[in-house]
């Protein structure tokens, strides 16, 4: 029952976060991603890897774009700077 009020709550604030303007968004941004992985593991130790999985999918769903962007940073591939967008 935690481990779904974790992930329902994780959701709900980056969610919120999501709604902030783009400036506002850095912090309360990296406190998510930070504790996304602990929140997966957790997902995948407790429930089963299908639940693990919903939530890895959960997490790609919610930060594609950075994950594109340092992908791409990653490969080498020509990024545009995030915060140019309008």
């Amino acid at each position: 029952m935690a481990l779904i009020l974790c992930g329902v709550v994780w959701v709900l604030l980056a969610t919120v976060t999501a709604l902030l303007p783009m400036r506002r968004q850095m912090v309360p941004g990296l406190a998510l991603l930070a504790s996304a992985p602990v929140l997966i593991l957790w997902g995948f130790q407790a429930a089963g890897p299908v639940w693990g999985a919903g939530f890895l999918l959960a997490f790609g769903s919610m930060f594609r774009r950075p994950l594109i962007y340092f992908g791409r940073r990653a490969l080498g591939l020509p990024v545009t700077d995030p915060r140019a967008r309008s």
